[in-house]
């Protein structure tokens, strides 16, 4: 991908816009550095839009960038990734909440399709793109002041995080994951607010379970380059 000659501005975003997309994607993997140069070279920008857009990405907590040294792909340890989700346990059901008068019968009926979807996934990328517009569909249907854009920051630091869970399962544990899909969406039809909520913090802390008995999952590898 090139990013025509432009405004530093638009070219900063562009260039976010692809590289958040290959790190969602697993293209980079958790801790692996990123060159600066070769962002610049792949993408057809100087230095300040890519430095720009490295910024952004920081505050969408998929980058970290240590002053006067370089930039990293977000990674959590064992302990933090566990922080991460008992907090996500707490405010994604609340976010629920807020976005309830918003989540109409139409839409409804657009989750139980992404759920079925989900359900007949290809593979791991497909069903983890599926999953991300399951729940943070739901969680941006109404503006809020701070729970919005930290439940996102949090999907985003969580994400290789997510993606490993999801290949370490085993087909037992998967269908407890599309069952929990569609009793959300069943809870929601049915206008129970209140076993909503349960459900999305049960499906959450599962994950959470899940991820603390595989600390393998947490090593840093950073031999990769792009």
């Amino acid at each position: 991908m090139t990013v025509p000659a432009q405004k530093h501005g638009n070219a900063s975003l562009a260039i976010a816009e692809a590289l958040r997309h290959a790190i969602l994607r697993g293209d980079y993997t958790p801790g692996e550095r990123i060159i600066q140069d070769q962002l610049s070279a792949k993408y057809g920008g100087s230095r300040i839009p890519v430095r720009e857009a490295l910024r952004t990405l920081e505050s969408e907590g998929l980058v970290r960038l240590v002053a006067n040294t370089g930039a990293w792909v977000a990674s959590l340890t064992a302990s933090e990734c566990s922080e991460v989700y008992q907090t996500r346990e707490r405010i994604e059901p609340l976010l629920l909440r807020f976005n309830a008068p918003e989540i109409t019968h139409d839409y409804i009926a657009e989750l139980d399709e992404l759920a079925k979807k989900m359900e007949n996934a290809r593979d791991v990328e497909e069903f983890l793109r599926l999953d991300r517009e399951f729940h943070l569909g739901m969680y941006q249907r109404v503006p809020t002041y701070l729970l919005g854009e930290l439940g996102t920051r949090l999907w985003n630091t969580t994400q290789p995080y997510r993606r490993a869970y999801t290949m370490l399962v085993d087909t037992n544990n998967l269908g407890i994951v599309h069952s929990e899909h569609h009793m959300l969406v069943t809870a929601l039809r049915d206008g129970d607010l209140d076993l909503a909520e349960q459900v999305v913090a049960l499906h959450i802390r599962r994950t959470r379970l899940h991820l603390e008995r595989h600390p393998e999952v947490f090593t840093i590898k950073t031999d990769n380059t792009h």
